[in-house]
């Protein structure tokens, strides 16, 4: 079994938290989720915690995937969904360039990930993100010192 990544106690000497953490769109959307209660909750704490401490990223294709999602699979009513991806663009906000793109294709070939989980990979490594949340993608791998943790696990 893996061991679980305790996000929420990683702090500096200082006291103020050290761990800036990238969202795909599922931990987001699990926040929502009440079919999933256990995953509904954590993903809850994850997104208040990190929202408390400032150290939360995402980017706009994040915040895409979620209102499609959460709409269609989820059938959040369209301004609800609006007003929860207005929630999450408090986090900071990555948007993703042409250099990304090709960057993202380079994560494709190297890595096998679907082009747009390396986006997300992409885009979690340019903001200076040491960890990624993510149900989907292969739990404790490292990419460039970024690690991937399932935060269900």
């Amino acid at each position: 079994m893996a061991s679980k990544v305790k996000l929420e106690t990683a702090r500096t000497a200082h006291g103020s938290r050290s761990i800036r953490a990238f969202f795909d769109s599922n931990i987001l959307l699990y926040a929502e989720d009440a079919a999933y209660p256990d995953k509904q909750k954590r993903a809850v704490k994850l997104v208040v915690e990190h929202r408390r401490n400032r150290t939360g990223v995402v980017s706009l294709q994040v915040l895409g995937e979620f209102f499609h999602t959460a709409t269609r699979k989820l059938k959040l009513d369209p301004a609800l969904a609006r007003a929860q991806v207005e929630f999450h663009a408090g986090f900071e906000l990555v948007q993703p360039t042409l250099t990304d793109t090709f960057g993202a294709i380079d994560l494709h070939r190297l890595y096998g990930y679907a082009y747009w989980d390396s986006l997300v990979i992409r885009c979690a490594l340019v903001s200076g993100c040491k960890v990624i949340l993510s149900e989907d993608m292969q739990h404790g791998q490292v990419i460039d010192g970024l690690r991937i943790v399932n935060p269900f696990l």
